[in-house]
């Protein structure tokens, strides 16, 4: 049966090779002369060989065997591994390392964090994260898959995703992105009948109007783009008008203008996601937390 290693014991050993004396151990261990002793001779019961050569009355040194010397470098070996998983531990319960796998829907993505990442690494820089970002369906697969840890997004309109835990923080309005030398950007704020003469460019986010009294628009819908980048592009080349979520209006954009839909008003829900009955890691739980400390405050 092979022996069983204590840590203590290996410092043990280690200090009284080092220091060449059971004497000076003892007192970097804050323990007693024949403490250290016990300690020693119950690591050479373990081993099945003498660590240190016997000591004469005369002699105050005290010196490795063969056995001992082709030990020691294994012992420190040992002590290392053991203090660098400690640490790594200890780094991870207090969210100083890691991983963190994050996926998001791209206007909480463009829009929030990047100031709340900010602020998350700024005492973490062992952390490493990896973030996706993608629509709310596709974050809640990555969830379901366990392809990441936590995920930012909102739930469907009558969702089948019973394994999700969802916590709501943004509340987010749908209103009309139009080019500002439209008619509509006059407005304060739109009926959906006002856009009846408009050529509507629907997009991910369309389907929050699908079950409301909007919905007729989506019928007639000419163009459907995926991309947000090439749905800016051509709003801003005035080949149309959509529909976003404030979140997902890019707010230093100086050709568009974003226009509160009042009829029907509608306010998706964003919010951390998670797999029911499942512990997350240290630094996704610390991530949550924070978001649920900070979040909020940056509506």
């Amino acid at each position: 049966m092979l022996p069983e290693f204590k840590i203590a014991q290996l410092r043990h050993f280690v200090w009284v090779a080092e220091l060449k004396g059971f004497h000076y151990a003892a007192q970097k261990a804050c323990r007693t002369q024949p403490a250290i002793s016990l300690s020693i001779r119950d690591l050479e019961n373990k081993l099945g060989a003498d660590v240190f050569e016997k000591r004469s009355t005369k002699s105050t040194m005290t010196e490795l065997t063969p056995f001992g010397k082709h030990f020691l470098p294994k012992a420190k070996e040992l002590i290392a591994h053991h203090d660098s998983i400690s640490q790594d531990m200890m780094l991870m319960r207090n969210n100083k390392s890691g991983h963190l796998r994050l996926a998001s829907v791209p206007s909480i993505a463009c829009r929030l964090l990047p100031n709340l990442l900010s602020k998350f690494v700024a005492d973490s820089p062992d952390l490493h994260i990896s973030f996706y970002d993608d629509n709310s369906e596709a974050v809640l697969r990555k969830i379901e898959k366990q392809q990441v840890d936590i995920g930012i997004a909102s739930l469907p309109h009558g969702h089948e995703h019973n394994n999700i835990l969802f916590t709501p923080i943004w509340q987010d309005e749908i209103g009309v992105v139009c080019h500002n030398e439209n008619p509509l950007a006059s407005n304060s704020e739109l009926h959906w009948q006002d856009l009846h003469d408009q050529r509507l460019i629907s997009n991910g986010t369309s389907r929050l109007l699908e079950e409301t009294e909007a919905a007729p628009l989506l019928d007639g819908s000419q163009f459907y783009i995926s991309n947000m980048l090439s749905l800016i592009a051509m709003i801003e080349a005035g080949i149309g008008i959509t529909t976003l979520p404030r979140f997902a209006f890019p707010e230093h954009n100086k050709t568009l203008c974003f226009i509160p839909l009042k009829t029907p008003h509608v306010i998706r829900q964003i919010g951390i996601v998670q797999l029911k009955n499942s512990s997350l890691s240290p630094a996704a739980q610390a991530f949550a937390d924070f978001i649920l400390k900070q979040g909020a405050a940056q509506q």
